[in-house]
């Protein structure tokens, strides 16, 4: 029979949200610029050609790599996940405990994205977007991911068309044992098996764990 994975709570923090927002990207068109030279072909006035000895500016067909970034105090990558190691845990508005503390992670194992530091502290993202300063002693290397999809399957092996083992629900925490560049094997309440990474948040799309 198959067993449905959920979560302990709706909500894995207390406390106020974090603003939101979105942006839009729209192409300019060259359909004027077109417009206006062939216009201007037509009536005998096109811009001058360049000169012949005139310097031209070789641009790379490609730029190079950047370095992957890496946290000052640990050298770690950033950003990273990370899992929540105790029960609660407060975050904080700033690096210190003299910061106002914003909201409350209540839940063990809760995923967490690492993306600065300072001394014993680090700045972490939730999946909501969420974003403040947490101590270091409250989280671990643990690898764990939320289920972002409505529900997900479990299946015994990294094939669709292999046998069910269960179901997860949105918001179930997953413990996560290794991870393919499409699939990661996961346990959580007793249960083992293979889900199709696209429906976590907490590990990252081309990421290989071993």
């Amino acid at each position: 029979m198959q067993q449905s994975l959920t979560t302990a709570a709706p909500s894995p923090r207390t406390g106020t949200d974090a603003p939101r927002h979105s942006g839009i990207f729209t192409p300019v068109s060259c359909r004027l610029f077109l417009a206006a030279l062939l216009c201007a072909i037509s009536l005998g006035t096109a811009a001058p050609m360049i000169a012949q000895d005139a310097p031209v500016t070789a641009i790379p067909e490609t730029t190079p790599a950047q370095p992957a970034k890496r946290g000052p105090v640990t050298n770690l990558p950033l950003p990273r996940f990370v899992s929540l190691k105790a029960d609660e845990a407060n975050v904080r508005r700033g690096p210190s405990l003299s910061h106002r503390i914003d909201w409350v992670f209540t839940h063990r194992g809760y995923p967490l994205e690492v993306i600065a530091e300072y001394g014993h502290w680090r700045r972490v993202r939730d999946i909501e977007g969420a974003v403040g300063w947490i101590h270091y002693s409250l989280i671990s290397g643990v690898r764990t991911a939320l289920v972002s999809d409505d529900t997900i399957t479990v299946y015994s092996r990294s094939d669709t068309q292999s046998r069910i083992n269960a179901r997860a629900e949105k918001g179930a925490i997953l413990r996560l044992l290794e991870c393919s560049i499409s699939w990661c094997r996961i346990s959580a309440q007793g249960q083992k098996g293979w889900v199709e990474k696209t429906g976590l948040w907490g590990v990252k799309s081309g990421e290989i764990l071993e």
